[in-house]
């Protein structure tokens, strides 16, 4: 069932990058190829700005492996990092931009995430003269856009080769692949070593242009709590939840627009309904499975109706509790962000009884011991509804 009211979608021009402009042309045509070449002949256009692209990653992808290679591979992920967590729409991003107003930290942004094989080269066309590129807004909501904004890690790692539950996106009409890769469980030896080679090589790659301590967010990785812990055994992890019946249509938004705007086809969005409710599932039986192996001074959940409405309260708890030192030195930049977002307008979004009752019936185990019980009105703060 769709919602009583949906907001309109913001524009994303013809001309600006998908996130498979990032890929090599293998892993382009790779993708291509195992979807049998399936192009909607509108988005042929697309397709071949793509592969030239891809073509052209390939070549500067060597180039920058000349000249940085072995420096990169030395390059230690010190101090260990910290990894935000939170499913779809939970309000990670906005943590995200937040706590990298912290200058002691470092973080993937859209560049990052778009090139990866040249940015530490290239990074200076796309910031100075390639500002146009981007719109000012993300398609599904109005969170602002740049080269230099933060960036889930999953797209670096995607554009990378690794796999990745995201490639669903170029061919949203065909079944889901890489669905394993939401919680884990049951993933090809091969290509869960290729992930975590990939993921250590984007980790080396950000700590070698800016070595400071990495703050990465990626919703996907939230069912990859007990993998990354065993990784990166000092990691600290920050949780963050949020209403279900804002989660759930406000998922569904999502993967529709980037269907939409990125996908190969003209998407149909059949079982969408099914692919949310079960992603959540899967996600979240492995991340409480793991939850208990990981020290408590180690992780620690937020509501995201607390982080908005006390945004500075909420995160210097977070420092005290993982033990980050000095949260003082930030508040200023902080409070300056705040103040930034203070006129910014979450979509609004309504359920009709039968998606509530879906979403109660299906995801309410998962909600409940963060206090989200009870109908959508009980769950949802003032003013959030």
């Amino acid at each position: 069932m769709a919602e009583r009211r949906e907001a309109k979608y913001n524009r994303y021009p013809a001309w600006a990058p998908r996130f498979w402009h990032g890929m090599r042309f293998g892993d382009w045509m790779s993708l291509v190829v195992r979807n049998r070449f399936s192009i909607h002949p509108f988005r042929w256009p697309t397709a071949v700005a793509i592969t030239i692209f891809t073509a052209l990653n390939s070549v500067l992808f060597q180039v920058q492996r000349l000249v940085y290679g072995r420096r990169i591979a030395r390059t230690e992920i010190k101090p260990s990092p910290i990894f935000i967590l939170g499913h779809w729409r939970s309000g990670t991003t906005f943590l995200h931009e937040l706590m990298v107003r912290d200058k002691r930290f470092a973080f993937s942004n859209s560049l990052h995430c778009f090139a990866p094989s040249h940015f530490l080269f290239t990074g200076w066309f796309f910031t100075n003269l390639g500002g146009f590129l981007l719109p000012k807004q993300r398609p599904t909501d109005n969170m602002a856009t740049g080269w230099l904004r933060p960036q889930e890690d999953e797209f670096g790692l995607l554009a990378m080769g690794a796999s990745s539950p995201y490639l669903r996106i170029a061919f949203p009409n065909h079944p889901a692949p890489d669905t394993c890769l939401i919680d884990m469980v049951d993933v090809p030896e091969k290509q869960l070593q290729k992930w975590k080679r990939t993921l250590k090589q984007f980790m080396q790659l950000l700590t070698f242009q800016s070595p400071r301590r990495l703050v990465l967010k990626s919703p996907p990785h939230t069912g990859r709590l007990g993998l990354l812990a065993e990784m990166f055994p000092d990691a600290r992890f920050v949780h963050l939840v949020r209403s279900p019946y804002e989660v759930f249509p406000s998922t569904r938004r999502l993967w529709k627009s980037l269907d939409q705007v990125q996908g190969m086809q003209v998407p149909k969005h059949k079982d969408l309904d099914e692919y949310v409710l079960s992603s959540l599932e899967k996600m979240y039986d492995s991340f409480e499975a793991a939850r208990e192996s990981v020290p408590e001074n180690q992780i620690i959940d937020i509501r995201y109706e607390e982080l908005v409405r006390d945004p500075i309260a909420v995160l210097r708890s977070v420092y005290e509790h993982l033990g980050i030192p000095d949260f003082d030195s930030a508040v200023e930049s902080l409070s300056a962000y705040c103040d930034q977002q203070k006129n910014y307008k979450p979509n609004q979004y309504f359920l009709d009884p039968e998606d509530e009752e879906k979403v109660r019936s299906r995801w309410g185990k998962y909600f409940e011991p963060y206090g989200y019980t009870g109908p959508a009105a009980e769950s949802s703060p003032p003013g959030e509804q």
